[in-house]
């Protein structure tokens, strides 16, 4: 076993003066001991991306209808959206999973694309359950397959990210339901929508949380498909089976957050493997950040999911890993430190 003191002690024998990369040498210590050894690996690594459309959006929840998604989805395929094009720079492997679309599938299909629909989007979480439990079940099971899939081709860092108009809407329903955040406070604009768009879109995550909230002592699977998504769901089951597997995971923004939140409930400790990359301009990250016990390595006011924020915290992650393998011991130079 790796203990943390173990990575301070090699960290503190570096040649460099004691704790002087502050942060940095935090994120080091988590990362080694979360792989358990002292010379971690950041590379190879993956993004999946999961797509779902969300049956709320026509309760008017959004500033976007739901076609965006599929627009979204094709611009992905042509490698031209932001989450490709950071992949791309930060040489991190991208696949795309379709969850929950009701957009056509591509013809022909790329390599990197997959065929995981569970349905063609959820219901509306407004007048009822968003998914039944056979529905959340097999999303997760979507998700978890990607994470088999990934540590057996030897990818060591996993990240997910999302694509899915209206997801910020049963995000906060999750953050709101597993963390005690007030609906209000888990509540926010999403991809710009308008003072009184969030107003409604409050109104409606008070109302769903609250019946999720009085079934989820009993049936918390039941719980927390009612207010789900289909890719929230793919993310969860994501998170929980590359933890267990025992590959790094790098979080992203709110939604992918309500991913792990669901992980944590359901496969407890699973947030043991977990690195926040960034915290979102979303209200209620940080509630959901906090309650899995993270501390987020940027704070850039990011938005816009897709796995974005992560992949421009990937360096930080990279450098992490560096200083533990690459620099020299002060014995090794013939130096005895002084404390």
């Amino acid at each position: 076993m790796t203990s943390e003191a173990q990575v301070w002690a090699h960290l503190d024998a570096l040649a460099k003066p004691r704790r002087s990369l502050g942060r940095l040498e935090t994120l080091a210590v988590r990362l080694a001991t979360i792989q358990q050894r002292l010379d971690p690996v950041t590379r190879p690594r993956r993004i999946v991306l999961f797509a779902g459309d969300h049956g709320v959006v026509a309760d008017g929840v959004s500033a976007w209808p739901s076609e965006v998604t599929g627009l979204m989805v094709g611009t992905i395929l042509s490698g031209r959206a932001t989450s490709s094009v950071l992949a791309a720079a930060h040489r991190c492997d991208l696949r795309l999973v379709d969850v929950g679309g009701m957009a056509p599938l591509p013809e022909p299909a790329p390599d990197f694309f997959r065929n995981g629909r569970v349905s063609s989007g959820t219901r509306s979480l407004a007048h009822g359950p968003a998914m039944t439990i056979a529905e959340f079940d097999a999303a997760w099971a979507v998700g978890a397959e990607e994470a088999d899939h990934a540590v057996a081709d030897g990818y060591r860092l996993l990240i997910a990210g999302e694509m899915g108009i209206g997801n910020t809407t049963p995000a906060a329903c999750l953050t709101a339901l597993l963390t005690g955040a007030s609906p209000e406070g888990a509540t926010g604009p999403g991809a710009g929508a308008s003072e009184d768009v969030v107003a409604a879109k409050a109104r409606i995550v008070a109302a769903a949380t609250a019946r999720a909230a009085a079934i989820l002592p009993d049936d918390p699977r039941a719980a927390i498909a009612g207010v789900c998504g289909y890719e929230i769901a793919a993310m969860a089951g994501y998170f929980a089976r590359g933890a267990e597997l025992g590959a790094t995971m790098l979080l992203d923004g709110y939604v992918a957050t309500a991913g792990a939140l669901i992980a944590e409930r359901l496969a407890p400790g699973s947030a043991n493997a977990m690195i926040a990359g960034h915290r979102s301009a979303e209200p209620g990250h940080e509630a959901a950040l906090d309650a899995l016990g993270l501390e987020p390595l940027l704070d850039w006011g990011m938005r816009l999911g897709e796995g974005t924020g992560a992949l421009v915290a990937l360096p930080l992650v990279d450098a992490a890993a560096a200083l533990l393998t690459g620099v020299a011991r002060l014995d090794e130079l013939g130096v005895d430190r002084e404390d």
